[in-house]
């Protein structure tokens, strides 16, 4: 990304504090590029350690501090676990102070029928989408009410939370969670000055959402966007200009809403995977493996 990619002034961000659950790649990376970029401090956690580092030093190597830019720190936490995030918030605190902001990216999914869903598939991506990400919101918010600050808390949905997820039901009911979440806190803590709202991105191909929503195939060619009005997918830059603006002081007054970003797929009645319907069980078969394997992948790079 380059500063001709933000359409802020530079500087926008110095002095924010932000973090990012699952920021050590695709979206969460582009969204701690865009905030260090324009002067913010950036807090980055994932389970995969090294990965975080890897980040971490690209970035700040990209954007150095006497361009303006702010730092990327990682931190390995696995947010199923409240008392690691519990750790990694008094780790941020310690070192500078309180969040100004964060962004609940942090996720997993993958498509299946239904019915070949395990009780432990099921946990692996609602324990991180639905219950983690309560968990790092909560445990940033006792501290911000308790010291009176203000915030602003991202949370990274889909547009299945209004219509319904067919093939990819558990991240669509756990991020439904996450719309009422942003709907209910915006409502119970606006009045401290911690607002809340969403992001529902269309497609914005990364290397994972490619390996387990669209094995073998390319997500951005021209026949899977034929259902967008745009007939194309996103650019990471139009997603984190976004993010940024949610994220900063002077968009105070926009307070839980979620806000879909699809080139008008969603109005179009499109975004889903509904079309899965023709898949034969060969097809089927052949998309768990390639899954599979992106998850054995990506677990022999985690360090917690």
């Amino acid at each position: 990304m380059t500063p001709d990619d933000l359409m802020f002034r530079p500087g926008l961000m110095k002095g924010e504090r932000i973090l990012i659950t699952g920021g050590g790649t695709g979206l969460g990376k582009e969204m701690a590029e865009a905030c260090m970029m324009l002067g913010a401090d950036v807090y980055i956690c994932g389970r995969r350690g090294g990965v975080l580092d890897e980040t971490a030093k690209a970035l700040m190597d990209a954007h150095p501090a006497s361009q303006g830019a702010g730092k990327v720190i990682g931190i390995a936490c696995d947010i199923r676990v409240p008392e690691a995030i519990h750790d990694m918030m008094d780790q941020i605190w310690t070192g500078g102070g309180a969040l100004t902001g964060l962004i609940n990216n942090a996720a997993g999914n993958f498509i299946s029928r239904t019915e070949d869903l395990s009780p432990r598939a099921f946990d692996a991506i609602s324990n991180i989408v639905f219950r983690g990400s309560f968990f790092v919101t909560l445990d940033a918010g006792k501290r911000w009410i308790a010291e009176g600050k203000k915030a602003s808390v991202i949370s990274i949905l889909t547009t299945w939370v209004w219509s319904g997820g067919p093939f990819t039901v558990t991240s669509a009911m756990s991020k439904a969670g996450l719309n009422v979440m942003t709907q209910s806190l915006a409502v119970e803590w606006g009045h401290k000055g911690i607002r809340f709202n969403a992001i529902a991105p269309g497609p914005f191909p990364t290397e994972g959402m490619s390996a387990r929503l669209s094995p073998g195939s390319d997500m951005g060619s021209s026949r899977n966007m034929s259902g967008n009005p745009m007939h194309r997918v996103g650019e990471m830059r139009e997603l984190a200009n976004l993010a940024v603006y949610l994220l900063h002081p002077l968009s105070t007054y926009v307070n839980g809403q979620t806000i879909a970003i699809d080139g008008g797929a969603w109005n179009a009645g499109g975004g889903g995977f509904s079309g899965l319907h023709e898949w034969s069980d060969e097809q089927w078969a052949n998309a768990r493996a390639m899954i599979q394997g992106a998850n054995e992948k990506d677990r022999a790079k985690r360090t917690v």
